[in-house]
């Protein structure tokens, strides 16, 4: 009898396990089981928040383009459980955060943009009228299960701007503006110069 793991062929080896925020469960499993996660993740594993990323930065010319944008990690945790004592109403809670590199509607020069979201949602069928959820904001399911990671990621767009700027910078200004300060700039030693260039 041939057991299991005994082949000549060298050491078992388990096949590599996929990423539990990527698998769809219904938020009662998620809540049942009170499954709670470390995130540590790529920007490019979020599929809409990376491409409104790359729409953003496309206006940026191609050298002037953040060479490591793409490498942007998402970290955070997330915890499953329920709000109520029946345990009839699975919620999330948790933090996530990311900076990403963006344009600045301003002076529409590169910068870094801190995205930080704080997820409070109990879950329910859409259209559904959720009694009692505290400070809970109220997660309308479209499916019957769900991605962790589709989660994480609607608190994130949730939490961008409506427009990027940068923040007590006073070199930040629209580029009419900076072109007007250029043109207008006073420069007190230029007349100077001329003065002495006449005497001479």
């Amino acid at each position: 009898m041939r057991r299991f793991d005994s082949s000549p062929g060298g050491p078992y080896h388990a096949p590599a396990m996929g990423n539990p925020l990527q698998h769809r469960r219904t938020p009662l499993e998620l809540a049942a089981s009170s499954q709670a996660f470390e995130i540590y993740e790529k920007l490019r594993n979020f599929e809409r928040l990376f491409a409104i990323v790359e729409a953003d930065l496309s206006a940026l010319d191609p050298d002037r383009l953040p060479a490591a944008w793409q490498g942007a990690s998402v970290q955070g945790e997330l915890s499953f459980g329920f709000v109520d004592a029946q345990r009839s109403l699975p919620a999330v809670a948790g933090v996530v955060a990311v900076t990403i590199d963006a344009v600045c509607q301003r002076c529409l020069e590169p910068m870094q943009l801190p995205l930080q979201a704080e997820l409070q949602y109990v879950f329910a069928a859409a259209g559904a009228v959720v009694a009692s959820g505290g400070d809970y904001e109220v997660w309308d399911l479209e499916e019957e299960t769900l991605r962790p990671l589709d989660v994480v990621e609607e608190a994130l767009i949730m939490a961008m701007p409506l427009a990027a700027l940068h923040v007590d910078d006073p070199s930040c200004q629209a580029p009419e503006a900076q072109a007007a300060e250029a043109g207008g700039r006073v420069r007190p030693f230029a007349s100077l110069k001329a003065q002495l260039d006449k005497e001479n």
